[in-house]
């Protein structure tokens, strides 16, 4: 269930076992890649992964009822994907045209409210799902505060999709193969396939200038010209469903771990 398209109704009577929050950015992605390259990559892993717990829980639940499982089991619930966080911790981006950022104090107030309005009307277990690296830090305070509070009983946790795919981890850059192959499997139209050549050319090789173990370039635009970090020519359509299968396989399960921790506390 995508919540901004369902009437208040729906929400009510349906049975939500979890709400998926994709939570994203605005920020320069190169030449070749909108600045909402973050967000819309959040919201196809999200959307995939609703449909993956939703093929898992309808598989498990054939099962139980051939074994005589219990209800739950045999009456599985849904997830609802909230509407996306557009806006997030970016500033490391501020020299390039068009992006945008907020305080990471302002967007853990802003993501951690969000999630408490849908536990205010029964849906207490929430998954960030996180498109944008710069969001991981806050984001995983705001899942410990939440899931903290004395004031409701909401459990959360954070999720970055492109950690959740196995080795192709080791590729991530910034508008580079990971996030370029994503977007030619979800949103091809959005990519600029006549910039690529130059993308590529202007790319830096890693994030950051870094010794002993530290960083020393506070922003992007310090080590890219461009914006760019690995080479986006890596990224075709073919390895962006894969990247999408991975992810969303792995949000599926981690959703349905979820749905159970909550339901044995």
């Amino acid at each position: 269930m995508r919540l901004s398209e369902a009437a208040w109704t729906d929400v009510r009577d349906a049975d939500i076992d979890v709400a998926f929050l994709p939570v994203g950015s605005t920020e320069q992605h190169g030449p070749h890649a909108p600045l909402g390259t973050d967000t819309l990559n959040a919201v196809a892993v999200a959307e995939a992964g609703a449909d993956a717990y939703g093929e898992r829980e309808s598989n498990g639940a054939g099962d139980a009822a051939e074994a005589g499982g219990a209800d739950r089991e045999a009456s599985p619930g849904e997830v609802t994907v909230a509407p996306p966080i557009p806006v997030g911790v970016a500033e490391e981006h501020r020299a390039f045209d068009g992006t945008m950022w907020v305080s990471p104090g302002t967007f853990r107030a802003y993501v951690r409210e969000s999630a408490e309005s849908l536990v205010a009307r029964g849906v207490d277990r929430v998954v960030f799902v996180n498109g944008h690296g710069g969001n991981a830090e806050a984001l995983a305070e705001v899942a410990r505060r939440f899931s903290r509070d004395p004031d409701h009983e909401g459990y959360g946790v954070a999720f970055t999709w492109f950690e959740a795919v196995g080795d192709h981890a080791g590729d991530m850059g910034h508008a580079g193969p990971l996030e370029t192959a994503l977007l030619r499997a979800t949103n091809p139209e959005l990519v600029r396939e006549d910039r690529i050549d130059g993308a590529s050319a202007g790319a830096a090789d890693r994030w950051g200038e870094w010794v002993s173990g530290v960083n020393l370039a506070h922003d992007s635009d310090e080590f890219t010209d461009n914006g760019v970090v690995g080479d986006p020519r890596d990224g075709d359509a073919e390895r962006g469903e894969l990247l999408l299968d991975r992810a969303s396989a792995a949000l599926a399960g981690l959703a349905a771990a979820v749905v159970e921790r909550n339901a044995e506390r």
